[in-house]
């Protein structure tokens, strides 16, 4: 497979041909960041490509977005708190300036982190650490993945 499916990250998760997704959630998916400059960084995808703003959705479908972005949290944050002691918090986030369809950042925090960085936005970290080879999604996050995996399936034992 090649990356292709970053050019349609709904649309492959759709197909099934999305490697970052953790698992299907009600109105979307929750899939593990490219990045892991701050290990555990997960994205809630909306299942629809057409949808760029959470107004885009009826108020029903809009508050189990939510709801998702909300499990996927928690779920981060356990996962993160029970492989990192310095895990802090999580920071959830919907942005929506680059990609053009509605998707939920969930940003784990640690204690370790650069005192200037520590209590300020990530999209203050150095540009170069969404680029670093060294901070790419690889098979040595895979327990990180399994640990959000299993706690997606313990808050949200009914899947789509």
């Amino acid at each position: 497979m090649t990356n292709d499916w970053r050019r349609d990250r709904i649309g492959s998760a759709l197909r099934g041909e999305n490697p970052a997704v953790l698992r299907q959630l009600s109105a979307g998916f929750a899939a593990i960041g490219d990045v892991q400059f701050l290990p555990g960084y997960s994205v809630l995808l909306v299942d629809d490509p057409q949808v760029q703003r959470l107004s885009d959705l009826p108020q029903p479908k809009r508050l189990t977005f939510l709801s998702d972005m909300d499990v996927l949290g928690e779920a981060v944050e356990h996962a993160c708190r029970r492989l990192d002691p310095a895990f802090r918090r999580v920071n959830l986030e919907i942005l929506g300036n680059t990609d053009g369809f509605l998707h939920a950042h969930v940003w784990p925090r640690f204690e370790w982190e650069p005192a200037e960085l520590v209590g300020m936005p990530v999209w203050l970290y150095p540009h170069e650490n969404w680029k670093d080879e060294r901070y790419a999604l690889a098979p040595r996050h895979d327990t990180l993945r399994a640990e959000i995996g299993r706690e997606l399936d313990r808050l949200n034992p009914v899947t789509p």
